[in-house]
């Protein structure tokens, strides 16, 4: 019988946490005012060894779920609990980072010693009893893999943080912008905490400190950019052809009125509480979390339109970072883990379901699970990003990946998902919940046999009043809530997926965008 994956904190982790959340919300509402102070002291003789300590800014570990694509389906329960486990390490490494500030000016070997060798030495047995899941079932654990135990600490002058890409997952007419004014939002090389002051006031207005943000990991002022001063990035869409399906359907979900978060990821993270880091938005299905299976997804009630809609939507609440603290304050995934600040409700929340430019639609399986996105993109890079932030007014224009808008009076923040358009015909999730689906290329076609399926979209439309960017400081900022280590960039935006249509609305849908209707 297999081991229970549920997993616990380690004392260690519980201890780092609590003293981070204790600095993070005690007091003002804003931490580590002096959180690079040592750093900056005028001290003759050790100036050099304080500024060794101070460069990292967060840890950079190897993505090893991303790189797991072939794990035996009998292996997979075990594995997804180890990898949280992995996620776990990290936060608590991450955590001793975070509050160990002067003991890293004072040695410049404390990081590497105190915290990276420790933190390889326990991804070492996690990844051991990874290899040791897979091969008890019969499979063959790659050789590679004990080469993912070593993490690194990422300098401050090593975040990207302004400029955008056109890499990783944008598509579907909502390109990211190749570029970004290198003066907009602070300047394209401000760095994570680089342009921070370290003497900030503690104020109540969300004013940066060290890495920024009211939790000292996150955002700086270099992660924002005047929408106004982006130059008009968004590719044209590709032309729908004869063979293709211009039809849409659209379902009506609410925009989470009923109040259900949690910090679970049953895609990623299944019997595991807390499993995301961070907090969720639900829409649709309300029996999601961490011990869902299909059949409870199947009985539960949703909160669409159409009944016949159970699927699940969900993505990482926006906060804004102005002092104050949230119900989750003292929580798992919430203070405890640096998430703070208030949370945002979408005003409007729109699911569509559009057609292919080149072919006809098929049926999506049903508990097909899509990730778009990557959460982790500080430290994995931008292969899998796809994060669009934008303002309405400006969404046919201008379209971010890399940096929050900063939106003008009378126009207010947009996030938009476009998903996962091919199925390999035959999957309904993968190991690394990846490569059962794929992107369709710029002309709209499906590569290596994959099928055309309806491609969600999202739009989320928030009301919150826009930041202020004064003299390299952002105050009121806002963001994504996301892994501590990942320092709230703008990238790390994500959204998932479960369908759980019925099979007669499944067909009306793919009936109606075939035909070129217009359906919900």
């Amino acid at each position: 019988m297999g081991r229970n994956i549920r997993k616990r904190r380690s004392p260690l982790a519980v201890r780092a946490v609590a003293a981070s959340a204790a600095l993070a919300i005690g007091g003002g509402g804003l931490v580590w005012a002096n959180f690079y102070a040592s750093a900056h002291e005028s001290n003759s003789g050790r100036n050099t060894t304080k500024a060794a300590g101070a460069q990292v800014a967060t840890i950079q570990c190897p993505d090893v779920g991303q790189k797991l694509s072939n794990v035996p389906n009998q292996a997979r329960g075990q594995v997804d609990g180890e990898l949280a486990t992995l996620d776990q390490q990290i936060t608590a490494a991450y955590q001793r980072l975070a509050t160990t500030r002067d003991a890293q000016a004072r040695d410049a070997s404390f990081v590497q010693n105190s915290i990276l060798t420790p933190l390889k030495q326990n991804r070492a047995v996690i990844i051991d009893r990874i290899k040791l899941e897979i091969n008890r079932v019969g499979g063959k654990a790659p050789g590679w893999l004990d080469g993912l135990s070593t993490c690194t600490g990422q300098p401050a002058n090593g975040q990207t943080n302004a400029g955008q890409n056109n890499g990783g997952q944008n598509n579907g007419g909502a390109t990211a912008a190749p570029s970004a004014s290198a003066s907009a939002g602070g300047g394209a090389n401000a760095g994570a905490g680089a342009s921070a002051s370290a003497s900030a006031p503690a104020n109540g207005g969300g004013a940066q400190a060290g890495n920024g943000g009211q939790a000292g990991n996150g955002p700086v002022a270099a992660d924002f950019v005047d929408i106004t001063k982006v130059q008009p990035n968004v590719a044209r869409k590709a032309r729908i052809g004869s063979a293709g399906s211009a039809g849409t359907f659209s379902s009506s979900c609410g925009v989470n009125a009923n109040k259900k978060f949690n910090t679970d990821n049953v895609i990623v993270a299944p019997g595991v509480t807390n499993g995301a880091h961070h907090l969720h938005d639900y829409v649709g299905n309300q029996s999601n979390d961490a011990f869902a299976n299909n059949d409870t997804f199947a009985a539960a009630r949703t909160s669409c339109a159409n009944q016949g809609d159970k699927s699940s939507y969900y993505w990482p609440v926006v906060r804004i970072q102005n002092g104050t603290q949230d119900f989750d304050q003292n929580n798992d995934g919430g203070g405890k883990e640096l998430n703070v600040g208030q949370i945002q409700q979408v005003k409007q929340a729109q699911i569509k379901f559009v057609g292919s430019p080149t072919a006809k639609v098929v049926a999506m399986p049903k508990f097909l699970r899509i990730i778009t996105g990557d959460a982790k993109t500080t430290t994995n890079g931008l292969a899998n990003a796809n994060a669009h932030w934008s303002c309405t007014g400006f969404e046919n224009k201008v379209q971010l990946t890399q940096q929050y808008p900063i939106c003008p009076r009378g126009s207010t923040v947009v996030r938009t998902f476009a998903f996962q358009s091919c199925w390999d015909g035959v999957n309904a999730d993968s190991a690394n919940h990846r490569t059962h689906v794929a992107f369709a290329d710029a002309q709209g076609n499906c590569a290596g046999g994959f099928k055309a399926i309806p491609q969600l979209t999202m739009r989320l439309v928030y009301g919150f009043r826009a930041p202020t960017l004064t003299n390299g400081q952002i105050k009121n900022a806002y963001a994504v809530d996301g892994f501590p280590e990942q320092l709230h960039k703008a990238a790390t935006d994500h959204d998932d997926f479960i369908n759980v249509f019925s099979d007669n609305l499944m067909n009306k849908m793919v009936n109606c965008i075939n035909n070129g209707q217009r359906c919900k």
